[in-house]
């Protein structure tokens, strides 16, 4: 289970109107883009699962809404392709909260865990779903560190956390493009600069090949903020 973060809120207030008008944009263009790839029959089920997570309509089984059922039948549904962004959807739908997301994340496998991860800047989420994220980037699943360091992580991720997962990229081989808002973050961080050539000179000293996006995130770091 996902320990939260120390600095969650009690309650997780509502979103502010303007990241929930931005993240309705988000999310319409998100379904325009999965319907144009989806089979009839699959857009009929993505309405009614949609229709189900907005409505809060009961699940199968006590304790269980009809969407989340939906959320776990997504990629039988409509696809490995498309699951993903399925799930994003279906969040979305629900209004899913910091507790929910938790609650999903917690429950699901890498796959689900990886549509939580990838929905949470759809969602007008604050801090308290950087747990997720964190969890995600102890884990050695280069697809979930990829999904972690998406747009929320770019706003809401720690210094610290955020230097050892730029670290993390390069030494699993994420490529650094996955990671959202790199070249804001890290221009003008001595430190993170500092981190990339002491890695840089472990690589080297050992034999190793330096990895090729390391000179590009260090040219960011000497840009000014």
């Amino acid at each position: 289970m996902v320990t939260p973060h120390p600095d969650a809120p009690a309650s997780t207030p509502a979103p502010a109107p303007a990241a929930s008008a931005a993240s309705a944009g988000t999310a319409a263009a998100l379904r325009a883009s999965v319907d144009a790839g989806l089979a009839p029959e699959a857009r009929e089920w993505l309405d009614a699962a949609l229709a189900d997570a907005a409505a809060g309509t009961p699940g199968p089984s006590a304790g269980l809404l009809a969407w989340e059922a939906h959320f776990a039948a997504a990629r039988r549904r409509c696809g490995a392709e498309a699951a993903d962004a399925v799930r994003v959807l279906i969040l979305h739908a629900a209004r899913a909260d910091e507790q929910v997301a938790t609650r999903v994340y917690d429950r699901g496998d890498a796959a689900e865990r990886r549509a939580v991860l990838r929905a949470l800047p759809h969602l007008g989420l604050g801090p308290g779903a950087v747990p997720l994220v964190e969890d995600a980037l102890r884990t050695n699943d280069t697809r979930l560190v990829a999904a972690a360091l998406g747009p929320y992580a770019a706003a809401h991720l720690g210094a610290h956390a955020w230097r050892q997962a730029v670290l993390k990229c390069l030494f699993t081989g994420v490529p650094a493009d996955e990671i959202a808002g790199l070249a804001e973050r890290a221009a003008g961080d001595g430190e993170l600069a500092r981190m990339l050539a002491d890695y840089a000179r472990e690589r080297t000293a050992a034999g190793r090949a330096v990895p090729a996006d390391l000179d590009r995130i260090l040219d960011l770091t000497r840009k000014e903020v």
